[in-house]
């Protein structure tokens, strides 16, 4: 199950997104309205938490300036300190993955907790680190606590390891109508792993009548998000589906995407 994010690449995006979703907030003020880094690297060294964050995050994705992971952790560390939330959660973030700092479970659990006591989706990550030990003992109620608030939230990612956390009855008592609940709001979001769980239990039965239909539609629209196994097996269900049937899934999974 992938759900923590990964160095390289994938950090580069996701610290992308974040910087371009702080220009439109009141986060950034008057620095970086005009991409000026100069600008905004004086107000950091002033201590401008709200510049240092905006530095370490352009500094860890490279952009406008020479990528260094180490020289971003220590902006985004300034700017946590100070009690930015998004700062503190994406320090948790470097601990986690050992960019920029050297690895530790200990330190990213301290500061995700720091975000998601602010209501951040540090939440979703605190959760993760007690569904899987790493950091703190393993702990299934708490996993389920922050897990569930993050969900609650919208974040996707903690809403299909909630979904996963009813349907195999971690920390709360099992329930598939309720592990159907959190995948579907997770793959509407456009997540292939939900999407692809949505159709294990209409292929299963789980929570819902047994439907191939439906388990194929999802199987697809899994297919179609880039999952791999979803394509394997839907190719299974086929052999058990008249071509009508097979025909109406593929017509339903169109229409979830136009929806969706």
């Amino acid at each position: 199950m992938k759900t923590l994010q990964t160095i390289g690449l994938r950090c580069k995006l996701v610290c992308l997104v974040l910087l371009l979703s702080t220009f439109s907030t009141a986060y950034a003020g008057d620095c970086f309205k005009d991409r000026d880094v100069a600008d905004c690297r004086m107000k950091a060294e002033q201590g401008d938490a709200e510049a240092q964050y905006i530095i370490g995050m352009v500094t860890s994705a490279g952009i406008g300036v020479p990528q260094n992971h180490k020289e971003a952790a220590k902006w985004i560390r300034l700017a946590a300190e100070q009690g930015i939330p998004d700062a503190q959660h994406l320090l948790g973030v470097m601990y986690d993955n050992g960019q920029g700092v050297v690895q530790d479970y200990k330190r990213a659990v301290k500061w995700y907790r720091l975000a998601a006591e602010q209501g951040n989706a540090g939440a979703g990550r605190l959760g993760f680190m007690y569904l899987k030990g790493k950091g703190v003992t393993q702990d299934y109620e708490q996993a389920v606590k922050w897990t569930r608030l993050a969900a609650e939230q919208g974040y996707a990612d903690a809403q299909h390891i909630l979904g996963l956390m009813y349907y195999k009855g971690e920390g709360v008592v099992r329930d598939f109508k309720q592990a159907i609940k959190w995948y579907r709001l997770a793959a509407e979001q456009g997540h292939a792993k939900p999407q692809y769980d949505l159709g294990v239990v209409y292929g299963n039965g789980q929570g819902v009548p047994q439907d191939y239909v439906m388990a194929h539609m999802y199987f697809n629209i899994a297919g179609v998000s880039g999952y791999k196994d979803a394509i394997k097996n839907r190719g299974i269900l086929e052999k058990n589906m008249t071509p009508s049937q097979i025909a109406e899934a593929q017509k339903l999974a169109r229409e979830w995407m136009r929806k969706h």
